[in-house]
């Protein structure tokens, strides 16, 4: 019995120092982070999916020159909005357009342009 304590110490300074470690240096996250990394990742691959529908909109939208002008008159900041009003980065199906496809085509469409 005299044994015992000192095991039942070990253990547990080993156990947190393990936990110190693995999450310090071994790439250990919580599932909190876990899922929002996962978000992010969904978000950006749905987002990079969808910006060749967004290109193929902005050609083929009779309207396209004077968004096209829009879109460079306007601000670092309000490129986004440029696009999600003339209704380019809102896909089929959904009633709202996509912050991040809205991001995406115009950086998309400031490189071909």
């Amino acid at each position: 019995m005299t044994w015992l304590r000192p095991g039942l110490w070990g253990a547990l300074c080993g156990a947190v120092a393990l936990a110190i470690v693995g999450f310090t240096w071994g790439g250990w996250v919580t599932n909190g982070s876990a899922q929002k990394a996962a978000g992010i990742e969904r978000t950006s691959a749905i987002a990079a999916a969808l910006t060749p529908y967004c290109l193929e909109r902005a050609k083929t939208d009779p309207a396209s020159a004077e968004i096209m002008a829009a879109l460079k008159a306007a601000g670092t900041y309000g490129r986004s909005d440029v696009i999600k009003k003339a209704g380019w980065a809102t896909p089929l199906g959904s009633s709202e357009p996509n912050a991040d496809l809205a991001q995406a085509c115009q950086i998309a469409l400031g490189s071909a342009g």
